[in-house]
């Protein structure tokens, strides 16, 4: 059985993909991306997606710590941390249906904005993948390329949720 390092990627059949952040005699301490730390045995079955050899050399928890959150960045759609405004934090969003009978559906905030920044990250995660496919023609990444654009102008009413107005949606400008 081959020794992983620090820094090997694994996919685990349950926690997914990790990085490794620390190895011990009986364990890997691996960092899951949806799991967070895990210690497993050293003779736990996953997937390594790339290995580094087991050093002698130490690394610093900082090295590791930077290492990691640039592989998280790579494998996320998520593209970058995104700031609620201010006066948002803490409130509440409330859906009052018309009919009287039925009961209004409170959520926080802080949770819908976070699924709205979560759409407008795969949707840009698509844009790109659109522009880098090697099956589309030209037009047809232009016809699709109008499309997200209009999805985009769907969705600037949301901009007011957004503390940065480089984060806000933008759709076709008007001429």
């Amino acid at each position: 059985m081959q020794l992983l390092g620090i820094g090997s990627r694994v996919d685990h059949p349950e926690y997914g993909k990790g990085v490794i952040t620390n190895v011990t005699s009986k364990h890997y301490w691996i960092t899951f991306i949806e799991k967070g730390l895990e210690t497993l045995d050293l003779d736990t079955k996953f997937e390594v997606i790339e290995a580094v050899e087991d050093e002698v050399d130490t690394i610093s928890f900082s090295e590791v710590e930077q290492s990691l959150i640039s592989i998280l960045r790579r494998w996320s759609d998520a593209s970058q941390i995104t700031a609620i405004a201010d006066k948002w934090k803490g409130g509440n969003l409330v859906l009052e249906p018309k009919d009287s009978n039925l009961s209004n559906k409170e959520l926080p905030i802080q949770t819908f904005f976070h699924k709205i920044v979560m759409v407008r990250d795969r949707i840009r995660v698509m844009e790109q993948k659109i522009n880098a496919s090697k099956n589309l023609d030209d037009q047809e990444k232009v016809d699709l390329q109008q499309y997200i654009t209009r999805i985009y102008g769907s969705l600037t009413s949301f901009n007011v949720l957004f503390k940065n107005k480089s984060d806000q949606f933008v759709g076709e400008r008007s001429k």
